[in-house]
């Protein structure tokens, strides 16, 4: 059995762990059965030595690795390969401060493991601002906005990254071409001083879920 545990909400998290650990090991024999690798310091050899060792008066061990968005590329395929066919008498608890789904050893444990995830801290950055606005969700949208300019990001480089995410896109649709509209105006209204930069970013984010809500 391998569980994924995902987020920064580190109580939770612990006390997730302690009730998969309460459930599975006796008290009695805890301390023979359970082992924690720290993925920045596990070599392969390791993580090999712990998953192969055998339960002591106890149907069942447990290996926690933490940090394991650290692991390296060697850990990780003998992970994958090992969770595809994982050992009765061993749950293996991958420990994740971050759930980036987008990379392939994540999407690929998670098709495999239980993932359980908890609250995590959004990382400011266009893309995430582009992915609000794509969901429609304004407030949460202009609250990045303002968190980013909080930040010191430079109202260009926040408007260059919305305007590269729906490139990347290449959808000539009519929605598209009026998001262009909207996106250059925004420009044209920060460089000519016609608006305050936050005000015309909050303008434009505001049309932008609009246009994209319409679509829908």
């Amino acid at each position: 059995m391998v569980y994924l545990l995902a987020g920064q909400d580190i109580q939770a998290r612990e006390e997730q762990l302690n009730r998969i650990k309460q459930e599975f090991l006796p008290k009695e024999t805890r301390d023979f059965n359970l082992d924690t690798l720290y993925a920045k310091e596990a070599a392969l050899k390791d993580i090999q030595e712990k998953l192969l060792a055998m339960p002591v008066r106890s149907p069942r061990r447990i290996l926690v690795v933490r940090d394991a968005d650290h692991l390296d590329g060697e850990c990780r395929d003998f992970i994958l390969q090992y969770a595809a066919k994982p050992d009765k008498g061993m749950i293996l608890i991958l420990v994740f401060e971050h759930y980036a789904y987008q990379e392939d050893f994540v999407r690929n444990i998670s098709s495999i493991a239980k993932v359980i995830r908890f609250k995590e801290a959004v990382t400011p950055d266009t893309f995430t601002l582009n992915r609000q606005i794509e969901m429609k969700r304004a407030d949460q949208a202009l609250r990045l906005l303002n968190q980013l300019l909080k930040n010191g990001e430079a109202p260009e480089r926040i408007l260059g990254g919305l305007r590269y995410a729906w490139e990347k896109q290449a959808d000539r649709s009519l929605p598209a071409r009026r998001r262009l509209k909207l996106l250059l105006c925004c420009d044209l209204e920060i460089k000519t001083g016609k608006l305050k930069p936050v005000f015309a970013l909050e303008k434009l984010v505001v049309a932008l879920c609009g246009l994209v809500q319409a679509q829908r």
